[in-house]
């Protein structure tokens, strides 16, 4: 499924009244006083203040990969019955924030997606299988550990600590012509086990400029039902941003993606099949670049509103092949904050 115009719009034409937070502590009205929109846990907001936010984000994976180089539907055919061909994910995160204190913020989001995913098998029929539901809720902090500001400079690094809760669901089943099967490992929306999100976030602004870096992991604690777990994650990112007016700026950003391998396996599934079902087919790493625009109305009736899109495309990709690789993405949301002193 293809994003249309229309959910574009929905994502960004949400509004209400507010004003924005600033990249350390505290507010201001400057379109960039966030990271890219694609980026989550970069900023902090003052005790008693809140944020409701809202993205839609797509992915497209066209075609198969192995290490760095592509590979065509028949030659993953001549090791497989089924080859996967293309996967689009569709994802909606409703998200909040909350200033416990001038240094603690506190952040929930829950995503609800929708997968599909085309196949072709030896015999030249070909399937689609579709996951849709609500994904894992994501609970967390932002710890200030530090902020210098002057005339001109601000500086501020904050600590990032969360949990991933397993609300969303591990059991996809879909009808294929071997009959009504539980889905592969990608088509699954939940990890189905609880996970240490850990990170660190830097950000800084100097005159009509600011930018920041960013590490993050996923830790994954033990096995789900299945028996499996899914691999360990990281991303470690950087960005920067010219203000272009009071209500414009634009962005770029650069991001190290890596996830290891799948623990364990569900013995519902045969990795003799198709490479998907396989759970040592699922390390893969990833540098992605991002464009992006980012808006705030600096006054009036609806001050404070951000409106915020980016567009992301892989330059270099290494999976474990044969595995879907990543074409590109694309994500757009709003966001309110309001509240505090």
């Amino acid at each position: 499924m293809r994003p249309t115009m229309g959910a574009l719009l929905c994502a960004s034409f949400l509004l209400s009244s507010a004003t924005a937070a600033d990249p350390g502590f505290g507010k201001v009205s400057r379109p960039d006083g966030h990271a890219p929109i694609s980026v989550m846990g970069d900023h902090m907001h003052k005790k008693g203040e809140w944020m409701l936010s809202y993205r839609y984000m797509f992915m497209d994976m066209d075609g198969n990969r192995d290490g760095t180089r592509r590979v065509s539907d028949d030659a993953v055919l001549a090791d497989y019955p089924v080859t996967p061909r293309k996967m689009d994910m569709e994802m909606h995160m409703v998200g909040v924030m909350y200033g416990l204190t001038d240094r603690v913020t506190l952040m929930a989001m829950m995503p609800f997606a929708r997968l599909d995913m085309d196949h072709r098998t030896r015999m030249g029929a070909r399937f689609n299988t579709r996951s849709i539901g609500i994904g894992d809720l994501k609970l967390s902090a932002m710890v200030g550990l530090f902020k210098s500001s002057s005339e001109r400079w601000t500086h501020a690094l904050g600590a990032n600590a969360g949990i991933s809760v397993p609300t969303g669901n591990f059991h996809n089943r879909d009808d294929t012509p071997a009959g009504n099967v539980r889905l592969p490992y990608p088509m699954q929306i939940g990890s189905g086990t609880v996970d240490l999100l850990p990170g660190l976030t830097y950000t800084t602004t100097y005159g009509d400029w600011s930018g920041g870096g960013q590490i993050t992991g996923v830790i994954r604690l033990g096995r789900n039902s299945r028996d499996y777990r899914r691999g360990h994650a990281m991303t470690i990112q950087g960005w920067g941003a010219r203000r272009l007016s009071r209500w414009v700026s634009t962005s770029f950003r650069a991001a190290f993606v890596r996830e290891g391998n799948y623990g364990g396996s569900d013995g519902a599934l045969n990795p003799n099949v198709v490479p998907t079902a396989d759970p040592s087919l699922r390390w893969f790493r990833r540098v992605d670049l991002g464009l992006g625009l980012n808006f705030i109305v600096p006054k009036g009736p609806l001050a404070g509103h951000r409106l915020a899109v980016e567009a992301v495309r892989p330059v270099w990709q290494k999976v474990a092949g044969p595995q879907l690789e990543t074409d590109w993405m694309i994500t757009a949301g709003w966001q309110l904050a309001f509240g505090g002193h």
